[in-house]
């Protein structure tokens, strides 16, 4: 049974909108909207034995929560701030918002890249990104190898993302630090695959060996999911 995390929204209006908004503010002048976390499509334990499901728990019920909580608390602090028309305090949250916003935007991403093995996870790519990943990477094999190699040497915490550039209609290897989100790194980057190599997302399991993690979370990769994005960007 696929597992429900129940939370309020809450919308935050602010007082004004137009070029003198704040970088974190809604795009329209009708307020911000805090997030919840989102639902898990399958159990904790589903992904076993790639990625147990205490890992999976914790993950998903402490980790992402937190970016999900802190997130939302920065932006109620940011709307205090807004009002009080205090500029100091807008620009020291945009970390925060940054960093726990990025946090919830890869998870959120994450846990859709992940499928059961007997759902259909670790499937390779079919159709148009298979194809492209062929003709950008070489073949799925080269592209997996790349990743992982990305994913070993990446020093500190971070994600190794398959992107695609919607402007130059290609895929490619990039890597973010702690939680940045792919679009910090080309407004263009749509992310395909993320893959978490912050240590919580496999030190349970694996210790100090993320080349194991990196190696074995392919089992349970949801090409579908990704295919599917691909497809509707360039549609």
């Amino acid at each position: 049974m696929a597992l429900r995390t129940l939370a309020s929204k809450k919308v935050l209006s602010f007082p004004f909108g137009g070029a003198g908004r704040p970088l974190a503010a809604a795009a329209s002048a009708r307020g911000v909207t805090t997030v919840t976390l989102p639902d898990l499509s399958y159990d904790f334990g589903a992904l076993e034995p790639a990625i147990s499901g205490e890992i999976m728990r914790l993950h998903h019920q402490k980790h992402h929560a937190t970016y999900v909580a802190n997130y939302n608390k920065a932006l109620e602090q940011l709307e205090t701030a807004v009002s009080k028309g205090d500029a100091s305090a807008v620009v020291q949250l945009q970390a925060a918002i940054k960093f726990n916003g990025g946090g919830h935007v890869n998870h959120s991403i994450f846990w859709k890249n992940l499928k059961p093995i007997s759902e259909g996870g670790g499937e390779p790519p079919h159709g148009k990104l298979g194809w492209a990943i062929d003709e950008d990477f070489g073949s799925f094999e080269a592209l997996v190898k790349k990743m992982n190699a990305e994913g070993a040497a990446f020093q500190g915490s971070g994600w190794v993302w398959l992107a695609l550039d919607k402007e130059a209609k290609k895929v490619s290897v990039e890597t973010t630090a702690n939680q940045d989100p792919l679009v910090t790194k080309g407004a263009s980057l749509v992310p395909l695959l993320g893959i978490d190599v912050w240590e919580h997302a496999y030190y349970l399991q694996y210790k100090n060996v993320r080349p194991d993690y990196l190696n074995n979370i392919w089992k349970v990769m949801n090409w579908k999911y990704a295919g599917e994005v691909y497809e509707n960007v360039l549609a």
